[in-house]
């Protein structure tokens, strides 16, 4: 049990200095946009006529990317952290419970003040595959899964150390399906790339930021209960 918790607490101490690293590129893509680039901006558009022309001919692809992106949609992750922050209070670990729904409430809002902070136009097409409502940057579905894959991540590892092949599938499952939903939002023409680029950090950052947090709180109350293994 004891070792879980050390375990956990310095992948969560290591995420200061992850805050740090991951903060430089979102400044630098954020005044970017801010800043209307022109190299930027042209590869945004370059890389959104690109693809939507790809996407254009292929409605069976543009058909599948929907689903994708409904099914992992920013709820999907929201409701399954609202599940595992259950099972970890009544694991007893209320601590981590509320850690996962304070990173997951702090991601969602910030990524909806930031649409409003800059209120950046989505790609327009004349004969569009897909449409969305709302601002463009960052985008909402890229930041919540790699926002919620992080959390999950986070949480899960620990606790199943010594099942390395779960380990194996739960960190592919949390690498694959941001960056595949990240590049649907791209394919359907609804978002830039430095939209999801700036979701996929703007998620990790908030996840490494409140880590950080726990961790410092975790030194200062060394009796807080962790979760129980898996194998328990």
């Amino acid at each position: 049990m004891r070792d879980e918790e050390r375990e956990l607490e310095v992948r969560l101490a290591g995420a200061a200095a992850g805050t740090v690293v991951l903060l430089v590129p979102f400044t630098v893509i954020t005044a970017m946009v801010v800043g209307g680039v022109d190299w930027l901006h042209r590869l945004d558009e370059d890389v959104s006529v690109a693809v939507h022309d790809f996407s254009s001919g292929r409605p069976g692809l543009v058909d599948f990317m929907r689903t994708w992106c409904l099914v992992f949609d920013p709820w999907t992750w929201r409701v399954a952290a609202l599940a595992l922050l259950v099972w970890l209070a009544r694991q007893g670990a209320r601590s981590l419970a509320w850690w996962v729904g304070i990173t997951m409430a702090a991601g969602g809002l910030l990524g909806v003040l930031l649409k409003l902070v800059f209120e950046r136009d989505r790609p327009s097409f004349l004969d569009p595959v897909a449409t969305a409502v709302g601002y463009s940057f960052p985008s909402g579905h890229a930041l919540n899964n790699a926002l919620g894959a992080a959390v999950v991540l986070a949480v899960l590892l620990p606790m199943n150390r010594r099942r390395p092949r779960l380990r194996k599938w739960l960190m592919a499952g949390g690498l694959i399906v941001p960056a595949v939903t990240g590049l649907f939002r791209i394919g359907l023409g609804v978002h830039w790339l430095s939209d999801v680029l700036a979701g996929w950090l703007l998620g990790l950052i908030v996840v490494a930021a409140t880590m950080a947090a726990f961790a410092v709180r975790r030194r200062r109350q060394p009796d807080l209960v962790g979760a129980r293994t898996t194998e328990e």
